[in-house]
Parts: C-alpha cells; sequence; structure tokens
C-alpha cells in the first residue's frame, strides 16, 4: 500500500513545511497536481515549484499532468525532480509518443483515466506503464465529492493486471477518505491519493497511518 498526500490541499502560503511534514508522516509518495487552465479549468504547480521542492524531500514525487499540452512539460518536469510523470488516456493518438518521451527521459509512466472516459481505452497501453490512475472525480478542484460508479474500474483494472500478468501499480485520486479508501482498496487499488482528509487533519502522521491501516484491513 503506498499513500501519497496531495499537494493540492497544502498551506500555499507554507508549501516548503507542508512538503516536510509530509516528508516525516509515513508517506511514500507526494503527489503533485499539474494543471493548465484548459485541459481542466483550475491552474496549480509549474516546474519551478517541483524544482524548489525537490531537495526538501526523499519522497518519490509523483506529479500528475492534468494539461493539454504536455510535450511541452515533460522535460522540464523530469529535469525538476519529478520521479513518475502520469499523462492522460483522453489525449488520444498523442499517448504513445508521451509514453515513450517519458520513458526516454528515464522517468516511470504513469496513465491516468477521468470519470466519463471508459477504462477501456487504457488497455492498449497496459505493458508499456508503471501506473494506471482511476480518477474518482472530476480533475481540476480538490475536496470533490467520490463518485462511486468509478469502482468497476478498480476491479477491471485488477483483472487485466492479474490476467495479463503484469505488475503496474492501481492508484486512485478523487475524495479518498478514510471510508472510500476501504472501498477502494477492497475493489483492487494500491495506491492512494489523498488531500484534503491527509493534508487537513492536525497530524499528517497519525492520518496517514490511519488510512493505511484502513486500506490493509479492507484487502483481508
Amino acid at each position: 500500500m503506498i499513500i501519497a498526500p496531495s499537494l493540492l490541499a497544502a498551506n500555499y502560503g507554507s508549501l516548503a513545511k507542508e512538503v516536510k511534514r509530509a516528508s516525516k508522516s509515513g508517506a511514500e509518495w507526494l503527489h503533485l497536481d499539474i494543471m493548465d487552465g484548459h485541459f481542466v479549468p483550475n491552474i496549480s504547480f509549474g516546474p519551478e515549484i517541483v524544482r524548489a521542492l525537490r531537495p526538501m524531500s526523499k519522497m518519490f514525487f509523483d506529479v500528475h499532468l492534468m494539461c493539454s499540452k504536455p510535450e511541452i512539460l515533460l522535460e522540464p518536469f523530469a529535469k525538476a525532480g519529478a520521479d513518475q510523470i502520469i499523462i492522460h488516456v483522453e489525449l488520444g493518438e498523442h499517448v504513445a509518443p508521451l509514453i515513450w518521451k517519458i520513458r526516454s527521459l528515464g522517468k516511470k509512466v504513469g496513465l491516468a483515466v477521468n470519470p466519463p472516459t471508459a477504462i477501456a481505452l487504457a488497455q492498449p497501453y497496459l505493458n508499456d506503464i508503471d501506473l494506471l490512475l482511476v480518477m474518482t472525480v472530476n480533475p481540476g478542484f480538490g475536496g470533490q465529492s467520490f463518485i462511486y460508479e468509478c469502482l468497476p474500474k478498480i476491479q477491471q483494472a485488477r483483472e487485466w493486471r492479474k490476467e495479463k500478468g503484469l505488475d503496474y501499480r492501481i492508484e486512485v485520486d478523487g475524495g479518498i477518505n478514510f471510508q472510500t479508501v476501504s472501498d477502494c482498496a477492497h475493489a483492487g487499488a494500491d495506491t492512494f491519493v489523498s488531500g484534503t482528509t491527509l493534508f487537513g487533519s492536525r497530524s499528517l502522521k497519525a492520518a496517514v497511518t490511519k488510512m493505511r491501516k484502513v486500506a490493509q484491513t479492507a484487502c483481508r
């Protein structure tokens, strides 16, 4: 089980402190949502923020590009310190060359699927990715409610992984709290992005510990 606090829900006035708090929480990954104002109706972080935060943590930086033209951002984020770069299956014919480019930069590859998008569109790329991200809210803003209709997608991703003998991680992002993390883990997810529930807790470490325990219990 991997817990990934989402920096989108952090205190922007104290990002350095928030990253250090995440580093001491026991979470393995830090999830960074990159929005361009086109692919989604919001703007968040750029490569320079990642570059500034990188020396402050040894956490795995999970960079999620919700962008219309990720090709111009891959190299900047790779150089800034991303460990994994996630692109969206909704980019269609651009997905294959983007995966190749991320690999050429020496980074792990993630592929995201939005709630309205059929999970079947990700199937042709399963051999080429390290992670499949099932979005459980419509991307763009933090604090949204979990969309339960996305659970069958997680189950399908787990079935494909077993059938094909693959080892990609199954990540979920959107409305992940102490209840929904259980539902997602039971369905087959193993990597959990959570913003408001984790960064909004007085003790991030206690929240991470609780979320991991709930997820592990759901898998038994």
